[in-house]
């Protein structure tokens, strides 16, 4: 029998078509990641995607790639081959260069401070703490964990800062409500704790000791050597984008 005919009748069992399981796999390797919180859409993905946990975890082990499944969060992550994955054991495999995502510093500085925060929403609890595990802040909060913790300031247009939140918001690192304005100073963004699978307690404790990357900086000193780590976490998550 060839593989393609035992997914088929594996797929068979749950009732599901292969052109089910390929929409499937293709969101994970575009987006990295399916949480079932997210919409209409994804939510149906989700519910599918645990119907065949087994047969996507065969899949993609077979090219090197981990699928973690997160019960708790509901969301299932794609690791690539060699990501190291914050609380789980080393795969072994060589990481594959071309599967490295590129990230700008903005990004990755917005994330760190978004993993501060949200360490400290744990650990005070009280209303920025949800029912479902995100952590409440303020676009003001995030201005001021940047600027604060990792010397470091917000893009400076709005439309870049935008932007910004946008990619966050993609990779599905925070929730924005459909009202959001960074003019509003009472208004809320939620960090989501899909933040603990991309930025390890050990990657936040170098950037909180590490010197702050100037634009246009490049090596693995620093927070320049951060820069290199976290692309390596977000691998295979369809990012896209240029180093500064």
């Amino acid at each position: 029998m060839t593989l393609n005919e035992t997914l088929n009748e594996q797929l068979a069992l749950q009732s599901l078509s292969l052109e089910r399981f390929r929409e499937i796999v293709g969101r994970l390797f575009a987006a990295g990641i399916v949480l079932r919180e997210e919409d209409g859409v994804e939510q149906r993905l989700y519910d599918d995607a645990r119907r065949i946990e087994t047969c996507l975890g065969d899949y993609f082990q077979l090219g090197g790639f981990r699928l973690e499944h997160n019960l708790k969060g509901e969301f299932f992550r794609l690791y690539a081959p060699g990501a190291e994955v914050p609380g789980l054991p080393e795969d072994g495999l060589e990481p594959v260069p071309g599967l490295r995502a590129r990230l700008s510093p903005d990004f990755v500085a917005a994330a760190l401070a978004l993993r501060f925060q949200y360490q400290q929403g744990l650990s005070e609890g009280g209303n920025r703490l949800t029912d479902s595990g995100e952590v409440l802040t303020r676009f003001e909060e995030l201005s001021a964990t940047l600027q604060t913790q990792l010397k470091r300031a917000l893009p400076p247009t709005n439309i870049e800062r935008q932007r910004l939140l946008n990619d966050l918001k993609r990779h599905r690192l925070i929730r924005l409500a459909a009202n959001f304005s960074m003019d509003d100073e009472d208004a809320l963004l939620a960090i989501r704790p899909t933040i603990l699978g991309i930025i390890s307690d050990d990657m936040l404790e170098a950037a909180l000791e590490s010197e702050p990357l100037p634009a246009g900086a490049e090596g693995e000193t620093g927070q320049a050597s951060l820069q290199a780590a976290a692309e390596d976490e977000f691998t295979a998550q369809g990012m896209e984008g240029n180093l500064e």
